[in-house]
């Protein structure tokens, strides 16, 4: 039996990643995204330094990823967290190895702010960020639909590095 291993994201785990992806939206509860983009799109619009997946032998368990908050230099060191976990490795601790290692690449990489925006009906996302050492700071009623054209709520969290 192998052990899951956390390692940089390559190009190459990007079906593997696309399709946990997919997974999240149809849970109708993990974001709003309707589609899942392409590589080149999804590439361009995450950081290069804050990408990792879970992988169990050859098998990608769920992926974190940093984004930046915006292009403005004054937010250079505040960034997006996404993370996803394929339905049935959900429940094992593989969300907070991910996260964890994504916050090492933060804390490196001079992020000082992380943010993450959850429908608050995912508890297990809510649950495992609090864990993670992020605060809730407000909720943003009706921010947009989700796949079923319903408008949904996003609970807003940060985690601020210790220093700041």
């Amino acid at each position: 039996m192998s052990a899951t291993r956390i390692e940089r994201m390559r190009p190459g785990h990007w079906p593997a990643v696309q399709a946990i992806y997919a997974a999240g939206i149809k849970s109708g509860d993990a974001t709003l995204e309707r589609d899942v983009p392409e590589w080149d799109s999804w590439n361009m619009g995450h950081r290069s330094d804050g990408r990792f997946v879970a992988v169990d032998g050859d098998r990608v368990l769920g992926w974190v990823a940093l984004s930046p908050f915006s292009t403005r230099r004054a937010y250079t060191g505040v960034a997006w967290l996404s993370v996803y976990v394929a339905p049935d490795a959900q429940g094992r601790g593989i969300g907070s190895s991910l996260v964890r290692a994504a916050l090492e690449a933060a804390d490196e990489s001079g992020i000082w702010t992380l943010m993450v925006g959850i429908l608050p009906e995912n508890a297990a996302s809510l649950a495992l960020h609090r864990r993670a050492g992020f605060r809730r700071i407000g909720i943003q009623h009706r921010l947009g639909r989700d796949a079923s054209d319903r408008w949904r709520d996003v609970v807003l969290m940060e985690r601020r590095t210790e220093s700041d």
